[in-house]
């Protein structure tokens, strides 16, 4: 990628790719993954993708995502997202390498390990920059366009930046995409309990650092954000399954249903089998949360 970019590779029904795997040589900065295709990224590129069709499956070292339609996700080298499309899912991405990562900071643009929604609008032009980087025979600067796109995409997210501790820009930066791949592991394990020492190992702080500038950061802390994310998911499974009560508890990473039906009642004000049995308009709406900006937002589903 570095001499020269290849043209865009599709994994489509069915298949499944390991650029892990995959012979030596420069590897496509465009990939695109549909139809139940299926696509392991390597380790040593960020990647950022786009749902512009359906939804698909990603697992990463964060944990578990459901992808919708316009919503995006961006990945750091390490986590080697597994990207599986649904029965009609589009999902299309872009691989940074250093080259790539270098050339966004020469136009002072960074990108983060996140999630978001794009509007209409939004989608539609990632999608024709995307084609355009594809030309055969372009150079890296072919994906200029569509990098300065991806970086708006992620505008929200810079107030933040300066947030956060640090006596250089490039140090606030450092410790914010640390912060965000945090909040990312909390949200890929609303299945469970997930320690403050595991956060740590992730990002490389102290859990006191971690605690401490997490808390400053989204303005919540880990242990508040993991509760509220279980019981989200709680709510969700309660919508749109027909699982038991009991097993929703425990696919919330409840211990047992009395834990479940306390926490469930303090957060929605009615029971687990009340909110179940609601009209979807009738149903409370907390399923709200902030998101790297600060403002609040509608909880993203994982």
């Amino acid at each position: 990628m570095v001499s020269g970019m290849r043209q865009v590779s599709w994994v489509d029904r069915g298949q499944s790719v390991s650029f892990e795997k995959a012979d030596d040589g420069p590897r496509p900065a465009c990939v695109g993954v549909a139809r139940l295709g299926s696509l392991q990224t390597s380790g040593t590129v960020f990647t950022i993708w786009l749902q512009l069709r359906g939804s698909a499956w990603v697992e990463s070292k964060e944990g578990k995502f459901r992808l919708r339609q316009r919503e995006w996700i961006a990945f750091e080298k390490e986590s080697r997202p597994l990207i599986q499309a649904g029965r009609d899912g589009i999902c299309v991405g872009v691989s940074l390498d250093a080259d790539a990562l270098r050339m966004l900071g020469t136009l002072d643009c960074n990108v983060f390990t996140g999630r978001g929604r794009m509007s209409l609008g939004e989608a539609r032009l990632a999608l024709r920059l995307w084609r355009e980087a594809q030309e055969p025979g372009g150079t890296i600067h072919q994906l200029r366009p569509l990098l300065l796109h991806l970086a708006s995409l992620q505008r929200e997210l810079l107030g933040n930046v300066q947030r956060c501790p640090g006596r250089s820009r490039i140090r606030k930066r450092q410790v914010f995409g640390r912060m965000q791949r945090a909040r990312m592991y909390l949200e890929g394990n609303s299945h469970r309990v997930v320690r403050i020492g595991e956060l740590a190992e992730l990002t490389n702080f102290s859990s006191w650092y971690l605690s401490k500038t997490f808390q400053s950061l989204y303005e919540e802390s880990p242990q508040s954000l993991s509760a509220r994310l279980r019981l989200e998911r709680a709510a969700m499974l309660l919508r749109d399954t027909d699982m038991m009560i009991g097993e929703v508890a425990s696919a919330s990473g409840f211990d047992n249903c009395c834990s479940f039906a306390r926490a469930f009642r303090a957060r929605f004000g009615t029971s687990a089998t009340r909110y179940r049995d609601m009209p979807e308009a009738l149903k409370p709406d907390s399923a709200k949360s902030k998101d790297g900006s600060g403002k609040t937002k509608a909880a993203v589903r994982t």
